[in-house]
């Protein structure tokens, strides 16, 4: 059977929706005068993060009925998947043995990685841009030095929590993983919340099941190759839903590589760069989908690190 034809009968039967590279729709990202000044204002730094108010915390609180915990970060360590040339080694360090009476002993560690863009990610809005153009317009060249970026750094988001709401796109299309690179659209994202009877609301962390995290630890190579993820279309309409953050169990949200060749990852712009909407990038989300957890409270801190363009972040979900 030829190939092409053999991908468009699977798609038929698991009810996924193909679309040749050729045929899929192209974007460009809106000029400055389009998406500057942002809808927070003119020099607002925290987008989305302006969505953390009392109110936000309040409307969370209503949702813990048990107390039950569940831990959505993977574990950092020497076996998780790296993008590029990023890197994790841990170096122990046997500092000294107290010489007083209780003969106190001291171990610490040195670590050699990019602290803001391994493991569970958080995207700040320095980490992406179009051209020189980040969030609101701040230029490249105008807040970035060797020590970091004078706007936009992570330390500006503060503690986030909020109401969270679980979007399973594997069980809407009955797999455990959705087939590499596929894209999942808008409809995708509206026909699971009304399978799980779910509305998104203002201020909300939305976030993706793909299943692409069983691939943790257990096949890196196919993990970071590419994935399943939002289109630019879904991205687009995520962003109307005005949510304070959007995140999935893979490592770019998106779908890689875009089924449009001369696109990289476009739903970065779509999103931080566009419409000024942090990304939260693999996460550990099995847990809440095989308990059908569909809302719940949100809690999160990325690091007080002082011009970061991310955080590795240890995001918890409760009910």
């Amino acid at each position: 059977m030829p190939r092409a034809l053999l991908v468009v009968v699977l798609a038929a039967v698991f009810g996924l929706t193909w679309v040749p590279a050729a045929a899929a729709q192209s974007w460009s990202v809106p000029t400055e005068s389009q998406r500057c000044p942002s809808k927070w204002g003119a020099g607002d730094e925290r987008g989305s993060g302006n969505h953390m108010k009392p109110a936000s915390v309040m409307r969370a609180k209503e949702l813990i009925k048990t107390g039950e915990v569940i831990e959505i970060a993977h574990v950092m360590n020497d076996k998780m998947p790296l993008f590029g040339t990023r890197r994790f080694d841990v170096h122990v360090k046997r500092t000294f043995m107290n010489d007083f009476s209780n003969r106190r002993g001291s171990n610490e560690e040195l670590v050699v990685s990019e602290i803001g863009q391994v493991g569970t990610q958080f995207d700040g809005f320095a980490h992406q841009s179009h051209e020189d153009s980040h969030y609101n317009c701040f230029k490249t060249g105008a807040i970035s030095t060797r020590g970091g970026f004078t706007k936009l750094g992570i330390e500006k988001v503060g503690t986030l929590m909020t109401r969270g709401v679980l979007i399973d796109i594997a069980a809407l299309k009955g797999v455990d993983t959705l087939p590499d690179t596929y894209e999942i659209t808008a409809k995708d994202l509206q026909d699971a919340l009304a399978r799980q009877r779910i509305t998104l609301q203002a201020g909300d962390a939305v976030l993706i099941n793909t299943g692409w995290n069983k691939l943790w630890a257990k096949d890196n190579a196919r993990y970071v190759k590419s994935c399943p993820g939002i289109g630019v279309g879904a991205a687009e309409w995520l962003a109307k839903q005005d949510p304070m953050l959007v995140g999935a169990d893979n490592w770019p949200v998106e779908v890689a590589p875009n089924p449009d060749p001369k696109l990289s990852l476009p739903v970065h712009q779509v999103l931080l760069v566009v419409n000024g909407i942090h990304l939260l990038e693999n996460l550990k989300l099995d847990e809440l989908a095989a308990k059908q957890i569909y809302e719940f409270a949100f809690v999160m801190q990325p690091m007080k690190a002082q011009g970061f363009t991310g955080s590795t972040v240890a995001p918890v979900a409760i009910r």
